[in-house]
């Protein structure tokens, strides 16, 4: 797992640097002939290239990567083996067209986990989609209930299945970017990657067929078998599309040096050739103008230094010093235009206090530093204290009493035992003084007759 832990290096540093597109103005444009389209740095995440990348579409059989990615998590977690047997069953194999992308699977035919995703992911069979969604979900409309429930779970804002192929329904749509989404988390399977890039794969005979059955990738990048001319040098899979509706499609990878690319081409067209002797699909020509683009454009560049001192932050509560030194958390590096200065670059602090109260330990963080052009944020980074400060006694013990009296709920009970005793006071000053001595300005008189002298 390999390939796999390194994605997932790749997807931690997306997350810490966060995903951005380079400014549009530093470069000439690509314009990439499809409806949409999308290229990403996967070392960083950074967006090179957006063309409607967030409009929904209609992605054909580009869908099957979410597909093969719900039957890869389900054998991480221990539900399916690569080498499990599972036999189609007539369900699976009802409503799929008869002229679809097929492996030819029949009712009753058993294959492995295994040879059934490479008849999905190399050859786009249908069929293999409906057999290994019932496998996992129990039926097909579950399966199909997980894949948008997954695709949630992954940030997808534009993309609704309707099926596990990806043939043409209505309320089955995606984005570029929401494949790009998907594919991410895809790629982190080092299997995944392994059939994806596969150029042809033989499947021995079953229960139900005396031969054996050759798989000749779709994707023309990485195989001339279907069709020559397209064969680009690093392109590592991923998944062709096509139908009336969404036109030709390709998710790809390629790889140049220790730089991996990503990239969505949606909506693309068949172009017959100026001499009428065939046509150009280009879906994989822009792809590789993208990728030519990609890398021939774009470097990395380190934006950052953990060792550099960005300022003094001011400190509270000590004695000993006023101010306290921070640096980021960690070197960074952007991927930048070529034409780019590093100088230009704009740096952008945010304290998390504007004073940082001691005691202060070496290594806390106090705020965060980011690096940016124009509107562009290229990289986000905390910082950190680089030594520690020691409180005064006196100076904490204060400032504790003062942030316990400033608490809301403390100023609410003060006022109110305030007032009660001021309420106190006077009902003992007023009513208790009544009570002991009577009503003001009112007198009582013991009358007593008199009777003379007694004789």
């Amino acid at each position: 797992m390999k390939l796999r832990r390194l994605l997932s290096v790749f997807l931690l540093a997306a997350l810490l640097c966060g995903l951005f597109t380079v400014p549009a103005a530093a470069l000439e444009d690509p314009d990439i002939r499809a409806k949409a389209a999308l290229l990403v740095e996967a070392e960083t995440g950074t967006i090179l290239y957006d063309k409607n990348a967030h409009d929904e579409l209609s992605i054909a059989s580009t869908t099957k990567i979410m597909s093969a990615l719900l039957i890869f998590e389900a054998i991480e977690r221990g539900e399916l083996r690569m080498d499990q047997s599972v036999t189609a069953t007539a369900s699976a194999l009802r409503g799929l067209p008869e002229d679809g992308s097929t492996a030819d699977i029949v009712e009753g035919e058993t294959l492995t986990v295994e040879q059934l995703l490479y008849c999905m992911l190399v050859i786009s069979a249908n069929e293999t989609c409906n057999i290994l969604g019932e496998t996992v979900a129990g039926s097909v409309d579950a399966f199909v209930e997980r894949m948008n429930q997954r695709a949630q779970e992954l940030g997808c804002k534009n993309t609704h299945f309707a099926n596990t192929t990806g043939l043409t329904q209505s309320g089955h749509y995606s984005c570029a970017y929401d494949l790009y989404l998907i594919t991410r988390e895809a790629m982190t399977f080092e299997d995944f990657m392994t059939i994806v890039n596969t150029k042809s794969y033989e499947i021995p005979p079953t229960n139900k067929t005396e031969e054996e059955r050759v798989l000749h990738s779709t994707n023309a990048l990485i195989s001339n078998w279907r069709l020559a001319g397209y064969l680009y040098s690093g392109a590592q899979g991923i998944k062709t599309g096509s139908t009336d509706a969404a036109g030709q499609c390709l998710v790809s990878s390629a790889v140049r040096g220790s730089r991996t690319l990503i990239s969505v081409v949606l909506g693309a067209e068949k172009v017959e050739k100026e001499n009428g002797s065939g046509y150009i699909v280009e879906s994989f020509t822009e792809t590789a103008r993208l990728f030519d683009w990609g890398f021939d454009n774009f470097s990395s560049r380190q934006v950052l230094d953990e060792n550099e001192l960005v300022q003094e932050v001011p400190v509270a509560l000590s004695k000993q010093v006023s101010t306290v030194a921070v640096h980021p958390a960690q070197s960074a590096e952007a991927m930048l235009p070529k034409d780019l200065n590093v100088e230009s670059l704009t740096r952008t602090v945010t304290l998390d206090n504007e004073t940082a109260l001691a005691p202060i330990a070496a290594g806390d963080r106090l705020g965060e530093i980011t690096v940016s052009y124009g509107d562009t944020e290229y990289v986000t980074v905390p910082l950190l204290a680089v030594a520690d400060v020691s409180a005064s006694r006196f100076l904490l013990a204060r400032h504790a009493v003062g942030e316990f009296f400033s608490r809301p709920s403390i100023r609410i009970a003060a006022i109110a035992l305030l007032v009660l005793i001021v309420a106190l006071v006077l009902w003992f000053r007023f009513y208790g003084r009544n009570r002991r001595y009577g009503k003001a300005g009112s007198k009582q008189y013991r009358h007593r007759s008199y009777h003379g002298r007694r004789h």
